[in-house]
């Protein structure tokens, strides 16, 4: 019997309908499966994070491979299916959380109690395998990349195809998104996946990506770390506020400074009068954080 068969059979007998607003199209191919294990680079200590672990197949797949596997479902159907069916496979190594990710924890330790693991360099041990719906993409890469204490050595996410690509972007097509992510990590796709690969077919193809965390982020520990943040990304959302205006209109309404100091700040940057917000690269932004902030315009 074949993944989609074992699927449909699954939900019938768990009465489980797929929720498109919940992004319940399950994957059927194999092949995927792989390379998103692949992708995760698995060792036979590490932990592992998978959120949206549906049905289960993925799961039994990195349960094999890992010492332990915190699995959260939201969907209470399909927690009970994936907790008889790891109950027959016989896997003891996998704690089955039904809640959501986004509420069921506390902004600073991960879904665990205990905590997963604390690694070196001050964030956590451990990986995060996700299926993520495009609506909670953001809330979860902030989550997980900025707010929580014990934060992952690495993410292997599978996400729709725009988003995947908006998040890898280079100089010319940034966006809030590409910044806020690349500011944390470094961001790979590692394989397009088709929509064919899931039941029910979803309308939009998909893509493996892998977030690697960096371990110095772009700003410094010179002055109190949280405060610079609060005020880099207080200056790149300002920039991206309306997104066909130049940078330093956004600049001279959002900050409430001349325009004439704002042509000058960005001539200092090596940046030119008419660059536009998605054009700057993370380097830019840090050098235009720095210079309004020498001069306590931020």
């Amino acid at each position: 019997m074949n993944i989609l068969q074992q699927t449909k059979q699954l939900c019938q007998q768990y009465n489980i309908k797929p929720v498109r607003s919940r992004g319940q199209n399950f994957l059927i191919r194999q092949d995927i499966y792989e390379k998103i294990t692949a992708a995760a680079e698995l060792k036979s200590d590490d932990i592992v994070l998978e959120v949206g672990a549906g049905l289960g197949f993925l799961t039994e797949m990195l349960a094999r491979k890992v010492k332990r596997v915190t699995a959260v479902e939201m969907d209470n159907n399909l927690a009970e299916a994936l907790k008889v069916r790891l109950e027959k496979q016989g896997m003891g190594n996998v704690k089955i959380v039904n809640g959501n990710i986004l509420k069921s924890q506390n902004s600073n330790r991960p879904l665990s109690n205990p905590p997963l693991s604390k690694g070196r360099e001050g964030w956590g041990g451990y990986k995060i395998v996700a299926n993520l719906p495009y609506n909670i993409t953001s809330r979860f890469l902030r989550k997980f990349l900025s707010e929580v204490e014990d934060k992952p050595s690495g993410m292997i996410l599978m996400l729709q195809k725009e988003v995947a690509e908006r998040i890898c972007a280079r100089p010319g097509k940034m966006s809030l998104l590409s910044v806020s992510t690349q500011f944390y990590s470094e961001p790979k796709i590692i394989a397009y996946v088709p929509a064919d690969a899931f039941w029910p077919k979803p309308k939009v193809a998909s893509a493996i990506i892998h977030l690697t965390r960096l371990l110095h982020p772009l700003l410094t520990k010179e002055r109190g770390r949280g405060e610079a943040e609060e005020k880099f990304f207080r200056l790149v959302k300002v920039g991206f506020s309306a997104k066909r205006k130049q940078l330093q209109g956004n600049l001279t309404k959002g900050l409430k400074i001349k325009k004439e100091d704002v042509n000058k700040i960005l001539e200092g940057c090596g940046l030119k009068e008419t660059a536009r917000a998605q054009e700057l690269s993370l380097e830019n932004w840090r050098d235009l954080y720095f210079a309004l902030d020498r001069r306590n315009m931020l």
